[in-house]
């Protein structure tokens, strides 16, 4: 295992949470980018390229090799319409059906955007799952969550939307611009900042990105708990489960390390990237980098960390909190403050913004994890950064 890049002076605890990721938790690839007042402080990368690779032919993991994030790609996605209402071109308190008519079925008329954003519409599942071809071919989607009857009466209640928020998110943006969101996203977003993440891998980039595969990690490691509690793991396991339907929405499950997959546009699961392009956007949602100018204005910025759902999560049988398309965190989470906001990938992946501290960091990995929102590997990162400041 061959660790390479660097840290800026103070910043060594960082280096050697990443050490022992490989070390202790399994780890086989993953890099790490960490930026403070838009200045980058830790920039690491080891492993192998693929996680599914042994032996020594197994090719390294370089400088820029990009992964897949799977939900870490909502924190990126969510900057779209947050720039559409920072440009006047989209109201967060407007029914949805105003841009998009046919989304008013089902119940549904009376859900607004910021709803949509924070995962209280009210159909985190479908009826009927959709297959990994339908789920990716720009229309089946669309139209299923269209029809789709609300579980509750949206905005009354949140609960996390693991797929079906691809597909209303994406849609919401075409209807707004004309544009689908990854298309939207680099030409306004990742091309003019120079990031390479993509939401629609091109094929000019898939030769960078490595291949995932599970890891099976220990049921404590340290006294952190990497199984789900009983409940939880209860409600993944039952076929009636709200819990289980929405992560079942599309049936069966897509293969990530597929080509037509990683090129599909869903913005809440197949952006990939480099860690260093993930903590770029973030840093860049904060401030000038590199001498580019801002994403978002002081006002957005606060805009992304304002609380819209919080307490007992219809999908994820626990308390979560988000704001319009970040997810949110208490005083108990390993992130640096309350003011943070971001997203974590199922898996492992993370990227986040903490406007207080003026840190923008990014965690990307090859061994997918179990877990959902609290992966002991990003956790422990995020620790040492803290230690660091």
């Amino acid at each position: 295992m061959n660790i390479q890049g660097e840290v800026a002076d103070g910043f060594e605890p960082v280096r050697d949470a990443f050490v022992r990721n490989f070390e202790a938790l399994g780890d086989r690839g993953a890099a790490l980018a960490v930026y403070r007042d838009g200045r980058k402080v830790v920039d690491l990368w080891g492993g192998v390229r693929d996680a599914d690779a042994t032996g020594a032919d197994a090719a390294p993991w370089e400088r820029d090799t990009a992964q897949i994030v799977r939900s870490a790609t909502k924190g990126v996605a969510a900057a779209v319409p947050l720039l559409l209402h920072q440009r006047g071109l989209l109201d967060l308190d407007a029914p949805v059906a105003e841009y998009w008519p046919e989304f008013k079925a089902g119940g549904k008329e009376r859900a607004l955007v910021r709803d949509l954003l924070s995962h209280r519409t009210g159909i985190p599942a479908l009826d009927r799952p959709l297959s990994p071809a339908e789920a990716t071919d720009g229309s089946s989607g669309p139209r299923a969550v269209a029809e789709q009857s609300a579980f509750w009466a949206p905005g009354t209640e949140h609960g996390y939307h693991p797929h079906t928020f691809s597909w209303l998110l994406g849609e919401l943006v075409l209807r707004v611009t004309g544009a689908s969101l990854g298309k939207w996203l680099a030409e306004e977003v990742t091309g003019p900042l120079g990031l390479d993440f993509w939401i629609g891998l091109p094929e000019a980039a898939a030769h960078r990105v490595g291949r995932s595969a599970a890891l099976e990690a220990p049921r404590t490691t340290g006294g952190l708990r990497t199984r789900p509690k009983r409940n939880v793991s209860e409600a993944y396991a039952d076929p009636d489960s709200l819990t289980r339907r929405a992560f079942a929405a599309i049936s069966p499950l897509p293969d990530e390390n597929d080509p037509g997959y990683r090129a599909a546009e869903l913005p809440g699961s197949t952006g990939i990237g480099t860690a260093r392009a993930l903590a770029g956007f973030y840093a860049a949602t904060l401030g000038e980098v590199a001498g580019r100018p801002r994403l978002f204005t002081p006002e957005t910025v606060a805009l992304a960390g304002r609380e819209l759902s919080a307490g007992p999560d219809r999908v994820l049988v626990v308390n979560t909190r988000f704001g319009p398309g970040y997810m949110l965190h208490g005083p108990a989470s390993p992130l640096l403050s309350p003011a943070s906001f971001g997203h974590p990938g199922r898996g492992g992946s993370l990227g986040f913004a903490d406007p207080e501290a003026g840190v923008a960091f990014g965690y990307v990995t090859n061994a997918l994890a179990a877990s959902v929102t609290a992966d002991p590997r990003a956790q422990a990162l995020v620790r040492a950064v803290r230690t660091s400041l």
